[in-house]
């Protein structure tokens, strides 16, 4: 079992490069710390990001204030798989189209279910749904069995981060930095996640335009989804 004490390096847990299986302790760790209302950093596919459990009203409040994030703007929840999206929001596509986009860097809103906790994003009925493709994450929503909320590892407004260096500023405030080494060379891949709402059947509306735009239209659109502007 690590080991989390005060001092800065002792926050940071290195991962394999090929991920983790949900019986190995840095997934175990993460679960722990989550279940404890802790917030911690993870990689996703696009940049950091920081999380917590959705469901623990502290947990959130605290992502908002290690952010500086304006409580009004919604955060995104991360779930394990595919069926998981039917228990948290109101599916409007074909599960092939979920199968085509997921998981991958992509976030998809829909309405929300009224099971994730009322205090969580409270002036909105749409949820964004994360679903990463990278294995440490996955496996550690599967064990907490709930989704974590997500959000990037910076300030609010601030630059994205592909290392878990360029958001060093955060780390005291945070249980655990989780470290899957550099996630990106380019500019492109700051962009995050490409956010799209579906919340309205046979429609779409791209809310970011993120690092997979392209990906996410022709894949909407061959399957005669039409895009609202």
């Amino acid at each position: 079992m690590f080991k989390i004490n005060n001092n800065f390096m002792s926050k940071v847990v290195k991962l394999g490069r090929n991920g983790l299986t949900a019986e190995e302790s840095p997934v175990k760790l993460a679960a722990q710390l989550l279940r404890k209302g802790d917030v911690i950093a993870v990689p996703t596919d696009t940049i950091y990001g920081i999380a917590g459990l959705v469901q623990n009203t502290e947990a959130v409040r605290k992502i908002y204030s290690i952010k500086g994030r304006d409580p009004l703007k919604p955060i995104a929840i991360c779930l394990a798989d595919i069926p998981d999206i039917y228990t948290y929001a109101q599916v409007t596509v074909s599960d092939s189209i979920l199968d085509r986009l997921l998981p991958g860097p992509v976030t998809l809103v829909f309405k929300r279910s009224p099971v994730l906790n009322k205090n969580f994003n409270p002036d909105t009925d749409l949820i964004g749904v994360r679903i990463p493709d990278n294995n440490f994450i996955r496996n550690v929503c599967s064990l907490c069995d709930s989704p974590l909320a997500l959000t990037s590892a910076n300030y609010s407004a601030g630059q994205s981060c592909l290392d878990v260096q360029e958001f060093s500023y955060l780390h005291d405030s945070l249980a655990c930095v989780f470290d899957g080494g550099r996630i990106g060379e380019t500019e492109e891949a700051r962009l995050g996640s490409t956010v799209t709402d579906l919340s309205e059947p046979g429609t779409f509306k791209i809310i970011r335009q993120g690092s997979a735009l392209g990906f996410v239209k022709s894949i909407l659109e061959s399957n005669g989804l039409i895009e609202r502007l």
